[in-house]
């Protein structure tokens, strides 16, 4: 009789799992999953609360409701890897596979199947008297589409010092959906253009 006196309280805890615990944050859940803070880095868990992306400090986050922490938009998440120190951003995927690697100056959240990011260009000017090639880098807005594929410009190329002392935090994106299929673009004479997809 004790034996099953024991059982009948242990079960309710047997059936229970911790999956992680000592978590710093835990966010809402967005697309099924949900971010889950230790220290630095950030993990995913499912609705089982099973870690589906492990623990790591490339993802980026992005302001919802007046917090922040990483999020999958159209199954894609944000992530940042530092390149000679500049921030450069791409995506995963919602099994943690990079799909658009870390090559753009600044990325947004993909809008129904494409993202605005800003790409930067390098320009082969010709070589100096000491023979060393002499390059200049361009940037602009593009539309990729969830594979990373370039859908087209935004916006007209510029002028940028690509250098760690003068890129201290992205270059701002001045495109914005407007709907799914119209984006206005703002121009270098701060005037509006209206782009449909």
């Amino acid at each position: 009789m004790k034996k099953a006196i024991i059982l009948f309280f242990l079960i309710p805890f047997l059936g229970f799992s911790q999956i992680t615990d000592k978590l710093d944050y835990v966010s809402p859940f967005n697309e099924g999953y949900s971010a889950v803070k230790k220290g630095n880095q950030w993990a995913f868990i499912n609705q089982k609360g099973n870690i589906v992306i492990d623990f790591r400090d490339d993802l980026v986050l992005t302001e919802t409701n007046k917090e922040k922490y990483p999020i999958f938009v159209n199954e894609r998440c944000l992530i940042s890897e530092k390149k000679d120190g500049i921030s450069y951003f791409g995506f995963i995927d919602t099994s943690g596979k990079t799909v658009v690697e870390p090559l753009y100056l600044n990325a947004a959240n993909f809008n129904e199947e494409f993202a605005i990011v800003i790409h930067v260009y390098k320009n082969l000017l010709g070589k100096d008297v000491l023979n060393k090639q002499v390059v200049s880098y361009e940037i602009t807005e593009i539309l990729i589409n969830k594979s990373g594929e370039v859908k087209f410009s935004l916006t007209e190329p510029k002028g940028i010092i690509l250098s760690k002392e003068y890129i201290k935090n992205p270059p701002k994106i001045n495109s914005k959906f407007l709907t799914k299929n119209l984006i206005a673009v703002l121009g270098k004479d701060n005037k509006w253009e209206l782009k449909k997809l």
